[in-house]
C-alpha cells in the first residue's frame, strides 16, 4: 500500500550546503524528520551545484519518511550569476544595473525550461527576459 503524505516543504538551500542550522533544522524537526539523513542526500544530490540556490520540494509521509525533488535554480539567481551582479536593482525603471545578451538569456531559458510554464524556447526567453526587466537589467 502506498505511504500516506502529510506534509510538503518548500526551502531554498545552497546546493550541496545543507547542515541541520536554520532554515533546514526548524523546517524538518517540527515534523519528526532525520535531519542529518536529509541534509546527506541533498547534499549528494546537490554536489554538482555548489554555490547555486536550489529550491527543493520535500515530501514528508506519515511513518516520518521522506522523499524531495530538487529545482532549477530561481530565474533572478541565474540571471545575476550570468553577468557577475551582486543584486537586483532597487529602482528597476529608473537604475539600470547592467546588460544581458539574447545568448544569455536564451542559455538560462534553456536551463530552467523543465520548471518553466511554457510551451516553447521563445516563451521561456520572454518569461526570463520580464524577470531580467524587473531586476534593473537591460536585454539587449
Amino acid at each position: 500500500m502506498a505511504k500516506k503524505l502529510t506534509t510538503q516543504i518548500k526551502l531554498q538551500i545552497m546546493g550541496g550546503a545543507a547542515n541541520p542550522a536554520p532554515p533546514v533544522g526548524p523546517a524538518l524537526g517540527q515534523h519528526g524528520l532525520n535531519i542529518q539523513d536529509f541534509c546527506t542526500q541533498f547534499n549528494n544530490a546537490t554536489a554538482d551545484k555548489k554555490g547555486e540556490v536550489v529550491p527543493v520540494i520535500i515530501n514528508v509521509y506519515e511513518d516520518r519518511s521522506f522523499d524531495f525533488i530538487t529545482k532549477v535554480a530561481p530565474a533572478s539567481a541565474l540571471i545575476k550569476k550570468a553577468i557577475n551582479l551582486k543584486k537586483g536593482s532597487g529602482n528597476p525603471l529608473k537604475d539600470k544595473v547592467g546588460k544581458i545578451s539574447k545568448a544569455q538569456i536564451k542559455e538560462i531559458a534553456e536551463k530552467k525550461m523543465p520548471d518553466l510554464n511554457a510551451n516553447d524556447i521563445d516563451a521561456a526567453m520572454k518569461i526570463i527576459e520580464g524577470t531580467a526587466r524587473q531586476m534593473g537589467v537591460e536585454v539587449e
